[in-house]
C-alpha cells in the first residue's frame, strides 16, 4: 500500500480545522508527564494511546473522550505495507476533518521511542495539521531511574541505538565496537547475549560494565549489572534469562541497557530501586474517598497501593434528625459544631448543597475537627476550623482542649455532634461533663463493603501483598469480615494501640505501631520499618527479598 495521499482525505478547497497531537508520555512513570502535556490531554476529544502508559494519559483527558489504543509496532516492518502506526493514526482523520483534537501519545518521546515519525509523515502528506509535544525518553529516563548518569562533567560521548525491531544476530554493531562511548540500548531481553558478544567481537573488552534495565521507571523496574563478558551468565543465575531451574521473564520483553564505564556509578547513584518499600504491594482497606493521600505517600516510599474498601458510607434511615440540625445551625441553636471524621463533613456538606447554603452559614459559629485529615476537609469546604487537637488526633484528644462552658462567655450551651450511627459515646459523655448540651445527630451510616474480587481475596490469604495499613479497629474487622485474615508473612501495620488490640484479637501480629495517631504517621512507620529491614540483609551480604517473595515457616516477632 502507498501513503495516504491528501487527495484522498480531505475535499477540494477544504482545510481541516481539527489537528492531531503527538505527545511523549514518558517512560512509564505517569509522574513523569509533562505540565504541557497534562495542558494537552484536557483538550483531546479523541485518545490514541500507546500502551505503556495509556492509563496515565486517559485520567488527564476529559470524561467524554473517545479511546484507542495503539497495537505495538511490529519487530520486523514489512517494507510493503503502510506503517503500523500510520494506519493508526490515519484511521482518525476523519475525525480532524470534523474539528475534533486528536491527541497520538507516545511511550517516550515521539523524536526517539517508537514510530511517530512514520505517523507524522501520514499526517503531513495527507494535509492534516499536527504539532509535537516532546516527553521524556525512555532511553534517557530509564536510566536515571537505575542511578546510571549518561554523561560526567568530563563530556562523555553518548550514543542512542534503538536494536529493538530487528533479529538478535541482525543488528551491525561494527561501528560501536571500538569506540568508548557510553551506549545506551534499546532492545528486547533475549537478544542481550547476543548483543553482548557481538560488541565483544568487535572490539568492545569484556570486562565493560554493563547494566540491564526491565520495566523502567515503575515500580516494577529491575536492574541488573554485570560485564559484557558475565552478562549472559548474570542473568541466567538471577532467572531473568532461561536456565535449568529458571521460570524466565518473556524474553521478548523490551529492556534499557547501558554500557560503559559510568554503569560503575550506579553504586552509589541508585536512588529509586532504594526507596524503604520499592515494589512493596501494600493494601489500603479505607474508603476510597479517605485512601487518597495515604496511597499517595505510600508510592512516594516506592510503594504500590491498592485500595480496597471495607466500609460503605450510607445515608441515615430517617433524614428528619439531619434536616432539623442543619435548620438549628441556620437560626443559631448552636455555639459549636464537631467534625469527627471526614465523611461527617461530607454529610454537612451534601445537605448544606441540597438546600442551596455553602459555608457562609457557619458565621458565628466555632468549628471543631477531630484531627488532621477532617480538617483539610473542611477548608476545602471552605471552612477553618476554631479547634483541632493539640496533641492526640480523637476523642479523647479533643477533649483534653475543649473549653469548659462559661455562661458568661458562652451565650449558648449546645453542640451539635454529626457523625455515624456506630459512634462511641466517648464524646458525648465527656462534652456533657464540661457543661455543655449535645445534639448527637445520625449524619451517616457505616456498612460492611461488598468483598473484593476473588484474586484480591486469595492475594490476601495467600501472602500476595507485602504490607496491610490498619487505620481504624473496624478497618480490621471488616477486612477479615469480607476477604479473610492476611498471611502470616504479610506485615501488619497498626495507627494506635486500640487497632494493634483488635488486630491481634483477630490472630495478627503487629509488625509495626504508628508513634502518633494519623495516617501519616502510620505510612512513615512503616517505611521505617523496610528500611531497617533492607539495610538489615545488605549489611548482612543478602539479597533484599520484600515479605511477599519469602515464605517462611514461622515469624519473628518484631522489635
Amino acid at each position: 500500500m502507498s501513503p495516504t495521499k491528501q487527495s484522498d482525505v480531505l475535499p477540494t478547497g477544504r482545510r481541516p480545522v481539527g489537528q492531531v497531537t503527538f505527545l511523549g508520555a514518558g517512560p512509564g512513570d505517569p509522574g513523569l508527564l509533562t505540565l504541557r502535556a497534562v495542558e494537552v490531554l484536557a483538550s483531546a476529544d479523541v485518545l490514541l494511546a500507546d500502551p505503556l502508559t495509556a492509563a496515565a494519559v486517559r485520567v488527564h483527558c476529559p470524561e467524554g473522550v473517545e479511546l484507542h489504543e495503539a497495537e505495538p509496532a511490529a519487530e520486523s516492518p514489512d517494507p510493503d505495507r503502510d506503517p503500523a502506526g500510520g494506519v493508526a493514526v490515519a484511521r482518525l482523520f476523519p475525525a480532524v476533518l470534523a474539528g475534533r483534537h486528536v491527541v497520538r501519545t507516545v511511550d517516550g518521546d515521539p523524536g526517539l521511542d517508537g514510530r511517530a515519525a512514520e505517523e507524522m509523515l501520514a499526517c503531513a502528506q495527507a494535509g492534516v495539521p499536527f504539532q509535537v509535544v516532546p516527553g521524556v525518553a525512555q532511553s534517557v529516563g530509564v536510566p536515571a531511574y537505575a542511578g546510571v548518569p549518561l554523561r560526567d562533567g568530563l563530556g562523555t560521548d553518548v550514543r542512542f541505538v534503538d536494536a529493538s525491531h530487528c533479529a538478535p544476530d541482525a543488528y551491525d554493531w561494527s561501528n560501536l565496537g571500538a569506540c568508548d562511548a557510553t551506549l545506551v540500548v534499546r532492545t528486547r531481553l533475549g537478544a542481550l547475549p547476543l548483543s553482548a558478544t557481538a560488541l565483544v567481537a568487535q572490539g568492545r573488552k569484556p570486562d565493560t560494565p554493563v547494566s540491564v534495565t526491565l520495566e523502567g521507571t515503575t515500580t516494577r523496574q529491575r536492574t541488573y549489572t554485570a560485564t559484557l563478558g558475565t552478562l549472559a551468565a548474570e542473568l541466567k543465575a538471577a532467572r531473568v534469562l532461561p536456565s535449568p531451574v529458571s521460570a524466565p521473564v518473556n524474553p521478548a520483553s523490551s529492556v534499557i541497557a547501558v554500557v560503559g564505564e559510568q554503569v560503575n556509578r550506579r553504586a552509589t547513584l541508585s536512588w529509586f530501586e532504594t526507596k524503604p518499600l520499592f515494589g512493596w504491594n501494600v493494601l489500603v482497606p479505607r474508603t476510597k474517598d479517605q485512601a487518597g493521600a495515604l496511597s499517595e505517600q505510600l508510592r512516594s516510599y516506592g510503594a504500590v497501593p491498592s485500595e480496597v474498601p471495607t466500609i460503605a458510607v450510607e445515608p441515615p434511615r430517617t433524614p428528619q434528625q439531619m434536616e432539623r440540625a442543619i435548620k438549628g445551625l441556620v437560626t443559631g441553636r448552636y455555639e459549636w459544631i464537631a467534625f469527627t471524621s471526614v465523611n461527617a463533613v461530607k454529610a454537612v456538606r451534601e445537605k448544606f448543597e441540597e438546600y442551596g447554603l455553602d459555608a457562609r452559614a457557619f458565621a458565628g459559629i466555632k468549628v471543631a475537627a477531630v484531627g488532621e485529615s477532617t480538617s483539610q476537609a473542611l477548608i476545602a469546604f471552605g471552612v477553618k476550623p476554631d479547634l483541632v487537637p493539640s496533641g492526640e488526633q480523637s476523642a479523647a484528644g479533643l477533649l483534653e482542649d475543649w473549653p469548659l462552658y462559661d455562661p458568661v462567655f458562652d451565650p449558648i450551651d449546645r453542640v451539635l455532634l454529626p457523625r455515624a450511627d456506630i459512634a462511641t459515646e466517648t464524646l458525648v459523655a465527656g462534652l456533657v461533663e464540661l457543661g455543655w448540651e449535645v445534639d448527637d445527630v445520625t449524619a451517616y451510616r457505616t456498612v460492611r463493603a461488598s468483598p473484593p474480587p476473588a484474586e484480591t481475596r486469595e492475594a490476601i490469604k495467600g501472602g500476595g501483598f507485602d504490607a496491610v495499613i490498619f487505620t481504624s479497629s473496624s478497618t480490621v474487622r471488616n477486612l477479615v469480615g469480607i476477604a479473610g485474615k492476611p498471611h502470616n508473612v504479610t506485615v501488619i501495620a497498626c495507627i494506635g494501640p486500640a487497632t494493634a488490640k483488635t488486630a491481634e484479637e483477630h490472630g495478627l501480629r503487629v509488625d509495626v505501631l504508628a508513634p502518633a495517631p494519623s495516617v501519616a504517621a502510620l505510612a512513615e512507620a512503616l517505611a521505617e520499618f523496610g528500611a531497617a529491614r533492607r539495610d538489615a540483609a545488605t549489611e548482612a551480604g543478602e539479597p533484599v527479598y520484600r515479605p511477599s517473595e519469602r515464605r517462611p515457616g514461622s515469624r519473628r516477632k518484631a522489635r
